[in-house]
């Protein structure tokens, strides 16, 4: 989106000023112990669907096991949800900012016939009941198939709506179009960043012994792998998008990203951001073209164990960084335009009793269309030529892995 650096029309000739901190570090914490945990039960799930048919093709074993470490995550990670979010409700029932908690209020104000009294209900109770419904799973009480499939999609279904309905509206602001599109932008963040997020914390479970047999390594890690690749791709895809989408509504220009509080925030959330992305790119053009290797050559294949034997350390930053970057998102409070908007009319105040003015929201143009829909075409077109590069060079050592074999065959 583009930015503008427009002045407002008139500044106030009286307010007080501005006060922009951080916020309670506890507020931040309880936050982030909502979002991660509930976004881990999701990711979970969702790679517990996509890697179920490359661990079922690797061997009933390994099917098994694959399953059943997956859904014993979701399941730790779901019912550590319920807790978390009725803890944050509770801290804010008794008033926040270190004014402890307040559990009798929260538990009252769960789906007591209020909108908000619903999505708050949604949160606490889904998750909880999604972890219960999987728990046949993890104890590997069903059998592989229709039934386990339900229970992973009827779980994964929970999971989306207690994430959804942290930023699900409960009245229409700006107008109905535009509280849809927002609405719409902030499931993608949400769904894209639980997906990755539980994504990678899956990998590094099943990277640790005991859950693919080693003589079956070579059948699941690849196409596994590659399978991953392509949904994390589509929400670095969907992180990305809505994440233009919301500067461009809280940001005017870049000189507000270290003049503001919200921008200076927001710097580090795209620094750390900016980080996974480039260890996602060393995965993805190094690591998994060679895990890849794996698929023809098995144990034998030294470069692919290599790789293998990396991945899981590269993907544990990657979750640590991921982290973060949830950590730091609850401290983004109010906007960068009114940040700069306030400071400038504290400057030229002459009174601190009158009450801080507001810029209005933001309004679309055809040039917001316009370069939204170039953005997007572009971001597309970098994921999709990087998951096609990147399948090339996995195609090209293997089809030098088979070469060398071959020739040390000939030369025996």
């Amino acid at each position: 989106m583009p930015f503008s650096d427009s002045p407002p029309l008139s500044l106030p000739t009286a307010a007080a000023p501005p006060s922009t901190p951080l916020g309670p570090f506890l507020d931040s914490a309880l936050a982030w112990a909502s979002w991660s945990t509930v976004m881990a039960f999701v990711g979970l799930l969702v790679l517990a669907l996509v890697v179920d048919a490359p661990a079922r093709r690797a061997g009933a074993t390994t099917g098994r096991r694959v399953r059943g470490r997956l859904a014993a995550a979701g399941v730790v990670a779901g019912v550590l949800a319920g807790p978390a979010a009725t803890t944050g409700l509770a801290h804010d029932a008794a008033g926040g900012r270190g004014a402890g908690y307040d559990y009798t209020a929260a538990w009252g104000g769960l789906f007591d016939g209020s909108g908000q009294g619903l999505l708050a209900g949604l949160q606490v109770a889904l998750p909880v009941l999604g972890a219960l419904l999987l728990a046949p799973a993890a104890l590997r009480r069903t059998r592989a198939g229709r039934a386990q499939g339900a229970l992973l999609w009827t779980g994964l279904t929970a999971g989306l709506v207690a994430l959804g309905a942290a930023r699900f509206p409960t009245q229409i602001r700006n107008g109905l179009g535009r509280t849809v599109f927002e609405t719409v932008v902030w499931m993608l963040h949400l769904f894209g960043a639980a997906v990755w997020l539980g994504g990678l914390v899956g990998l590094v479970l099943l990277a640790l012994p005991g859950a693919v047999t080693p003589a079956e390594r070579g059948a699941f890690w690849p196409t596994a792998v590659r399978r991953f690749s392509l949904a994390a791709m589509a929400c670095v895809a969907a992180i990305t998008l809505s994440g233009l989408f919301l500067a461009w509504e809280h940001v005017d220009g870049p000189g507000q990203l270290v003049s503001t509080m919200y921008g200076r925030v927001l710097g580090v959330k795209i620094l750390l951001f900016g980080s996974v992305l480039v260890l996602g790119a060393f995965n993805q053009f190094w690591l998994h073209p060679r895990i890849e290797t794996l698929r023809d050559a098995g144990e034998t294949g030294r470069s692919g164990a290599i790789a293998l034997r990396r991945f899981p350390a590269v993907v544990a930053v990657e979750v640590a960084l991921v982290l973060l970057v949830l950590f730091v998102a609850p401290f983004l409070h109010g906007s960068a335009r009114n940040q700069a908007f306030q400071a400038e009319a504290a400057r030229h105040a002459t009174s601190a009793t009158a009450p801080l003015p507001k810029l209005p929201p933001k309004q679309t143009t055809a040039s917001t269309w316009a370069w939204g829909s170039v953005e997007t075409a572009a971001v597309v077109g970098v994921m999709a030529a990087g998951y096609r590069c990147s399948g090339r060079l996995a195609r090209r050592r293997v089809l030098t892995g088979r070469e060398s074999t071959t020739a040390g065959a000939s030369a025996a």
